[in-house]
């Protein structure tokens, strides 16, 4: 299988990995990496296989988290095995040898790197992770291991055009901070689009933090991406999610 992930400008070797080059089948055709759907466990060990070894490193060096849209993060020091990793939203590391990931299907993947590509970091950005300040914990885990200079890359994500919400959603970003609405624009009456990956880079420097963001709509791409909202639209019974991967 040729793997083919999108990269951005960041010292630590990474990359965005696409729905495409692995093994699954169905709906989840065909690198699902995700290992709490319905998926055959064994095909996504295949596609999780698939991916270290593109990234680099050993498949049980491979971390991820139990992925909850809160602002729990990991510093990790050692593997563990994998399926087995706490609940968390994102990780950070300054170990050798070890990649960080995130499983999305719409939801903000943010990469993070220091200067000389030393210390690391991922985060699983979705509109609640990123207003509780997903983003912000996770530099000060990095901080906390001797980070400075830190960079930060946006993912593929659902963008703005694709991306409509109800007055619940942004009434709760508003809440926080009524500057935020021009991260809004209108709708369909009592509806707006709001733009997550230009929220969570406003978040990002806010932190001190220079951040990019990979121009890839995981809604509109359906060729490349997996995504949550296309398949509730078409009430679709299942999905997979796409990884993205940091490492030492």
């Amino acid at each position: 299988m040729t793997l083919q992930p999108i990269t951005a400008d960041l010292p630590a070797r990474h990359g965005f990995f696409t729905r495409n080059g692995g093994f699954s089948t169905g709906p989840y055709a065909s690198l699902n990496c995700s290992l709490s759907g319905a998926d055959d466990q064994a095909t996504v060990l295949r596609n999780r296989v698939l991916v270290a070894e593109h990234i680099g490193v050993a498949p049980e060096n491979l971390l991820g988290a139990k992925q909850i849209h809160g602002t729990g993060v990991i510093t990790a020091t050692t593997p563990w095995p994998i399926g087995t990793g706490g609940e968390a939203d994102a990780l950070v590391t300054a170990t050798p040898g070890l990649a960080l990931a995130i499983v999305t299907a719409d939801c903000a993947p943010v990469l993070f790197s220091n200067a000389s590509g030393t210390i690391i970091g991922a985060a699983h950005a979705g509109w609640r992770g990123a207003v509780a300040g997903i983003l912000e914990t996770t530099a000060d885990a990095m901080r906390k291991l001797g980070a400075s200079n830190i960079s930060a890359a946006i993912g593929p994500c659902i963008h703005q055009p694709s991306y409509e919400v109800a007055a619940d959603l942004r009434d709760i970003v508003l809440a926080r901070n009524p500057a935020d609405e021009t991260f809004f624009i209108n709708g369909r009456p009592n509806h707006w689009l709001f733009n997550l990956p230009g929220y969570c880079a406003a978040r990002l420097k806010a932190a001190g933090i220079n951040a990019t963001i990979v121009p890839h709509d995981t809604y509109a791409e359906e060729q490349q991406f997996f995504s949550h909202r296309r398949r509730t639209i078409r009430k679709e019974p299942a999905i997979g999610h796409q990884i993205s991967v940091i490492r030492l």
